[in-house]
C-alpha cells in the first residue's frame, strides 16, 4: 500500500476508531460505516504528516442514518 492508498480524516465523532483509512479512489469522498449510519468525508487541497507518512486530509461534513 502507498501512501495514496491513504487519508487521514478530520472531524466527525470523536470516539471513531480509525482516523488514517484505506481509499479506493483519491480525491472522492468516503462514506465510513459507524454505529448504524455513514459518516461523510469531502478531501480537502492540505496534507498533514502522519506516522505512516504524508497523506491527504479529508474533512468531515455530514452523517447519515441507516435504513432500519
Amino acid at each position: 500500500m502507498t501512501e495514496t492508498d491513504k487519508a487521514l480524516l478530520e472531524g466527525g465523532p470523536q470516539d471513531l476508531p480509525d482516523r488514517i483509512v484505506k481509499i479506493t479512489t483519491p480525491g472522492a469522498d468516503l462514506k465510513i460505516e459507524f454505529r448504524n449510519g455513514y459518516e461523510h468525508y469531502r478531501p480537502t487541497r492540505r496534507q498533514a504528516d502522519t506516522p505512516e507518512g504524508r497523506l491527504p486530509v479529508y474533512e468531515w461534513w455530514e452523517r447519515t442514518e441507516m435504513a432500519s
